[in-house]
């Protein structure tokens, strides 16, 4: 039975769908332009009761920051919104209502709105590559950050007590696929990680660490140009970053990595950073699409639709500026595109002139690791340690809340004096862990009471029933 939720008589109802940077800061700004109007309800549906603030997904990933300092709840940086936490299913623009599902047994709720804010974001792309899909960690959600991490702690610690060693380079061989912000920091995160966690682990060294980055083009983070992208690389080859151009991503097993370019990396952890599509929801809109995001005019209105608006990853935002091109898609641009579209809704509420969107690029920052940055700041370049200042100064101001900006600025300075977690207590989901699975299928007992686990075909004798070599792990049992 599907639930409906009734308006209150004359009043208006805005309906935004996301809790990305455009849907939550629109919906920030659509409280305070709209404080004082009582005739005008705002209602936010978001997948998660929190605001991520992705710039620092890596950070958790790298086991420099909790993974709570990073998120706001919702509800409270929204008061006056409401906020409902569910799955967007269906939008039916023509009844101007949208079927969501709320809740653990996923009940279906219709939600009428006279104006409508599509801010689903993107979603990660595996291009259909064979075992992408199934056995690399993506990095778009905080679940993905706690993942990774769990996953190098614990391949650690199989690694620490591994007696082949080939199965132990395919525990220490990390590989990142892309070259852009997302896949540079998470590189650079997770080798200055590993290489400091190693201390912990006696039977390993830096010799038999692996770390890997993939990249398609000429040179990585081509948003920042040439010169820094090439700084990039020298500084994450001096600390023992292999870097792979003019290449990509073949397919993956659970035991390698394939290239294009033929080559075969054996190992177990494959990072994806290289592709980002639109929700799948807005292929289903009947609405014109541009590079498979919806079309939008200058105040961010959908075509044909004068109550429906987008902003963000899914949307096509036109440049006035320059013709025929789109605004990037970074938080920055998100954030403004939230106001501003915050402010035409409002407009049309109270019957006042509309707003174009119109954005230059502040600037571009990335971190690579270890107090090391670079940043082109209004067209400026800036590398080192002064870059990577700026980086946490400048996303340390955007990050919402005060008692998270405290938070973070602690959590840094403790990095600074202490040396880092290893502990993998949000090790939790194995639904997806493909050493999980074949350790439930190799694991026998013997006949004399062990326990054990083989990474290949077990071969039974008439002694212990288990050839030494097959022999990798055993403990006694009972």
């Amino acid at each position: 039975m599907i639930a409906r939720v009734t308006r209150r008589p004359r009043q208006k109802r805005i309906v935004i769908l996301g809790g990305g940077f455009g849907g939550v800061y629109a919906a920030m700004r659509l409280e305070k332009l709209l404080a004082r109007e009582s005739a005008v309800e705002i209602c936010l549906v978001s997948r998660d009761n929190f605001f991520l603030f992705t710039p620092m997904l890596h950070e958790v990933a790298a086991s420099d920051l909790e993974i709570t300092n990073i998120v706001n709840p919702l509800r409270k940086l929204l008061h006056k919104v409401e906020v409902l936490v569910g799955d967007v299913h269906q939008i039916d623009l023509s009844a101007k209502r949208v079927l969501i599902s709320r809740g653990f047994r996923n009940h279906p709720q219709q939600i009428g709105y006279d104006h409508l804010v599509i801010a689903l974001g993107s979603v990660t792309n595996f291009y259909n590559l064979p075992g992408i899909a199934e056995f690399a960690v993506p990095m778009k959600s905080l679940s993905d950050a706690i993942r990774l991490r769990a996953q190098i702690l614990r391949h650690l610690e199989e690694a620490n007590s591994e007696c082949n060693p080939t199965d132990r380079q395919a525990l220490l061989t990390f590989v990142v696929a892309g070259g852009g912000f997302a896949g540079v920091e998470t590189v650079a995160a997770l080798n200055d990680f590993v290489r400091h966690a190693l201390p912990f682990y006696p039977n390993l060294c830096e010799e038999m660490l692996r770390v890997m980055l993939v990249h398609s083009g000429p040179v990585i983070l081509p948003e920042l140009g040439q010169s820094l992208g090439r700084y990039a690389q020298k500084v994450l080859a001096r600390r023992g970053v292999e870097i792979r151009f003019n290449t990509r991503v073949k397919s993956m097993t659970e035991e390698n990595v394939s290239l294009v370019d033929g080559l075969s990396i054996p190992t177990r952890n494959l990072v994806w950073t290289a592709g980002a599509v639109p929700s799948p929801l807005i292929f289903s809109l009947p609405c014109p699409k541009e590079q498979g995001r919806l079309l939008v005019n200058q105040f961010l209105q959908v075509p044909d639709w004068p109550n429906v608006w987008a902003v963000g990853d899914c949307a096509f935002v036109p440049d006035i500026r320059n013709p025929g091109k789109s605004h990037p898609r970074t938080a920055q641009h998100a954030i403004r595109e939230g106001n501003v579209v915050a402010q035409n809704i409002a407009a049309v509420l109270l019957r006042r002139p509309l707003k174009s969107f119109s954005f230059k690029t502040i600037g571009l920052l990335a971190s690579i690791g270890r107090r090391i940055g670079v940043a082109r700041i209004f067209g400026f370049n800036f590398s080192g340690f002064f870059a990577w200042w700026m980086w946490r100064t400048v996303y340390l101001s955007k990050l919402p809340g005060l008692d998270k900006k405290f938070r973070v600025a602690f959590d840094w300075t403790l990095d600074l004096l202490f040396p880092k977690d290893v502990c993998a207590v949000y090790d939790f989901d194995h639904r997806r862990d493909f050493d999980h699975q074949r350790h439930a299928r190799n694991t026998l007992w013997n006949n004399r009471g062990y326990q054990v686990t083989a990474r290949q075909p077990l071969q039974l004798t008439m002694g212990d029933g288990l050839t030494r070599t097959d022999l990798l792990r055993a403990e006694r049992y009972g």
